[in-house]
């Protein structure tokens, strides 16, 4: 008797573009959750983009590197899944599946997410099932559409379905312009595999931790005459005084500062590291969450002034590790519960207050955590809605289970 063929699932990612622990592990997420509600799963990266993480003067190439990186990655995960990586730039050479097993699989797909809308679709993209754009940051596509850039719409005409991160659009208190009609933008959140974050210390350390980017002045976005940042540095200097105002440690993990930057922030009494040191490990990124009393972060102020609702997929990894978060408001209590394991906060006050609650009651925080992480980011729960808002049937095997709401 022959065994039923599993629906297939392409996942177009690019963990290659940015080969660090927290896409990773975003990634990862989709992929196991996928697996678990019942598909078969196929990572592609066709996106293009130079392979600069693994290049150097004795190999400006970086392809077969970055083809290993994949490799690695999915075998330390036990992921025995088909994958390719295309390098474009390499006269574009195929790694893992060839060109013409590619070809086939998109064909065969019975369905496509383009996650992060990472990836320009072609028409070698073209399967019999939706082609799934996942904009897991919101703002720039949607203020594009709004100023009619036809680069983007042609880019978004290409897919079936659109989920959006940014979960507070369309509501009363959001100035993240809507898109047209025809792109009915969903509510989608990262989905999170709850037990590869369980740890064996249920409580944390004495720090609070984040790791962030802290100068990026790229992806500025003018709306209506005003600018809105994307480097989350603006942010984190309007509460530079925090660790002066508090008994409570803080420590930034960051990549993208000068020397002039960490002097600063010392001097100011936060523990800085260079975040490049551990986060490039998923599992040494894993256990820094884990080693961690909770996360304290700031949000792009596109998110915040905006109030996209806006939530991290790294700070629901903590969530799920059982760490308290203080996250900086982006809309994002409109759409999760706060105030029993997540505070979101958009003054100093309200920091110090979240630090002393959390503090007060580390245990009572910790088991909020770990409940908000189950409630509302479980993968297989997250990824069914997903797939059932974009008209995608389910394994025979497992039924769409409903997103919290």
């Amino acid at each position: 008797m022959n065994t039923p063929r599993r629906p297939l699932i392409v996942l177009l990612g690019m963990m290659t573009r940015m080969p660090v622990g927290g896409v990773v592990w975003q990634t990862i997420h989709y992929i196991v959750g996928l697996q678990r509600l019942g598909f078969e799963v196929v990572y592609i990266e066709d996106h293009g983009a130079y392979p600069a993480m693994f290049t150097s003067k004795d190999d400006p190439d970086g392809g077969e590197k970055a083809a290993e990186f994949i490799a690695r990655t999915l075998q330390e995960f036990d992921l025995g899944l088909r994958w390719s990586y295309h390098a474009w730039h390499a006269e574009h050479r195929y790694y893992g599946l060839d060109k013409t097993q590619v070809i086939h699989v998109f064909q065969s797909a019975d369905a496509i997410i383009n996650l992060h809308g990472g990836t320009l679709p072609r028409t070698e993209h073209r399967s019999r099932g939706a082609l799934i754009y996942v904009e897991t940051d919101p703002v720039a596509p949607e203020v594009e559409l709004h100023n009619n850039l036809e680069a983007t719409h042609q880019f978004l005409d290409a897919h079936t379905a659109y989920f959006t991160f940014g979960e507070n659009l369309g509501a009363p208190d959001c100035k993240v312009p809507v898109p047209p009609a025809r792109y009915k933008f969903l509510a989608t959140r990262q989905p999170v595999v709850l037990d590869f974050w369980r740890s064996t210390e249920p409580s944390g350390g004495e720090t609070f931790t984040t790791i962030a980017n802290w100068r990026q002045p790229q992806r500025q976005m003018t709306l209506n005459g005003e600018v809105y940042h994307w480097s989350k540095h603006h942010e984190f200097l309007k509460f530079l005084d925090l660790p002066r105002r508090t008994t409570q440690q803080f420590e930034l993990a960051l990549s993208s500062y000068e020397p002039s930057d960490f002097e600063m922030l010392k001097a100011e009494g936060w523990l800085v590291r260079n975040a490049l040191e551990f986060s490039t490990d998923p599992q040494a990124y894993r256990q820094y969450l884990l080693q961690s009393r909770g996360e304290w972060t700031v949000a792009k102020d596109q998110n915040v002034r905006l109030r996209s609702g806006w939530f991290s997929d790294r700070a629901a990894t903590y969530l799920a590790a059982s760490r308290p978060v203080v996250t900086q408001d982006t809309g994002l209590a409109n759409i999760l519960p706060t105030g029993s394991g997540l505070f979101a906060f958009s003054d100093m006050n309200e920091i110090l207050s979240a630090i002393d609650r959390i503090n007060t009651d580390y245990e009572k925080q910790c088991r909020g955590a770990a409940e908000i992480a189950r409630d509302y980011f479980d993968a297989e729960m997250v990824l069914a809605k997903l797939l059932n808002d974009a008209g995608v049937s389910m394994p025979k095997m497992k039924k769409a289970s409903a997103l919290h709401a």
